[in-house]
């Protein structure tokens, strides 16, 4: 009996192209999209401005905007692809921002233990698609889209993303896992390189679908 695909991921720091990836495969593969909400996210542009005052908010509202969406494939017939996962909020973002002094204990506690309680409720994806890149390749993205609020962005700020996500994968064991190298592959202007990508995902997800 083959195994039903219904949700992939695609991880990545800020500027390592979910979101393009997300676009480009849910159209090959005719799967649903999910993006992460950033442009109508009420806190963002606050918390680049201040993260201090938001970051708390701003974690909280990314934490419930990806368990509804994970509920959402769960419970539906069809294949969907995800923007970023909810494991990044809770292993990147939240302790990065509590280690740099921008978000208390006590609201990480509190964030933590949400995070624990909705993911005894969810399943990892059956895929997980991981975006490497480096710091320059991050910086020509982010400069190329424009985004008022990621001007203030620094260089700092990203390092230590990067460095939290090296950590995070080199641990991840909770499902199957698919590393695409983004210094090296161009798959936002390079069709042949898109086409490399396509053939990856869809040699982990032939594995996936023999699976008993």
């Amino acid at each position: 009996m083959s195994k039903q695909i219904k949700h992939v991921a695609i991880a990545g720091n800020i500027g390592a192209g979910k979101t393009t990836l997300c676009t480009r495969l849910g159209q090959h593969f005719g799967w649903d999209v999910h993006y992460e909400s950033a442009d109508d996210n009420p806190y963002l542009s606050d918390f680049y401005n201040d993260m201090q005052r938001w970051s708390f908010n701003l974690q909280v509202y990314f934490l419930h905007n990806r368990y509804a969406q994970i509920l959402r494939i769960q419970e539906g017939e069809r294949t969907v692809i995800q923007d970023r996962t909810i494991y990044e909020d809770a292993h990147i973002f939240a302790p990065n921002l509590h280690d740099m002094g921008l978000m208390t204990q006590r609201d990480f506690d509190n964030y933590t233990k949400l995070f624990e309680t909705m993911t005894k409720r969810i399943s990892p994806p059956d895929l997980l698609i991981y975006l490497r890149a480096g710091i320059g390749t991050l910086v020509a993205h982010i400069e190329s889209r424009g985004r008022d609020y990621e001007g203030s962005m620094s260089l700092d700020y990203l390092k230590k993303l990067n460095r939290r996500y090296e950590d995070w994968i080199s641990t991840y064991r909770d499902g199957n896992i698919l590393i695409i190298d983004v210094d090296t592959i161009d798959f936002a202007n390079k069709a042949e390189d898109l086409g490399k990508v396509v053939e990856k995902v869809q040699a982990k997800l032939h594995g996936l679908f023999e699976e008993v």
